[in-house]
């Protein structure tokens, strides 16, 4: 029987395990910032997507938020301040107001801005809560 005895020089064995750590270091490190990214990214588009939902008409905006799960839409996204930046219009003083319609308070029909202008004399319009 032969023994052979091997001697660990604890110099090279420092040397090359600390080698294979900063190697190891530097691919965590790539991938997690590739992660950050990835998810930056992910951040961005449904920002994006949100935003775009926002502009539309209402009914369209509804549908798209009843698939949306709350949580994320208030507490992962900027909810309120795309809702802000989305729906400031671009009116300004002394520009003439968009034709809308609203439904009377007693439901028996609508009544129409351009209506109410189309003789020239002024409309106030006053919106609050009466309740």
């Amino acid at each position: 029987m032969s023994y052979s005895i091997h001697t660990i020089d604890p110099y090279t064995s420092f040397s090359y395990n600390r080698e294979l750590d900063l190697a190891h270091s530097v691919i965590m490190k790539r991938m997690l910032i590739k992660g950050l990214i990835a998810l930056a990214s992910i951040w961005l588009a449904a920002c994006g997507c949100l935003y775009h939902f926002m502009r539309q008409p209402p009914e369209k905006f509804a549908r798209v938020m009843a698939h949306v799960p709350a949580p994320v839409a208030f507490l992962v996204l900027p909810f309120e301040t795309l809702w802000i930046h989305a729906r400031t219009g671009d009116l300004q003083k002394g520009d003439i107001a968009p034709d809308f319609s609203l439904t009377k308070l007693d439901k028996s029909g609508q009544v129409q801005l351009s209506a109410l202008t189309a003789s020239h004399r002024p409309v106030a319009l006053i919106f609050g809560s009466y309740t």
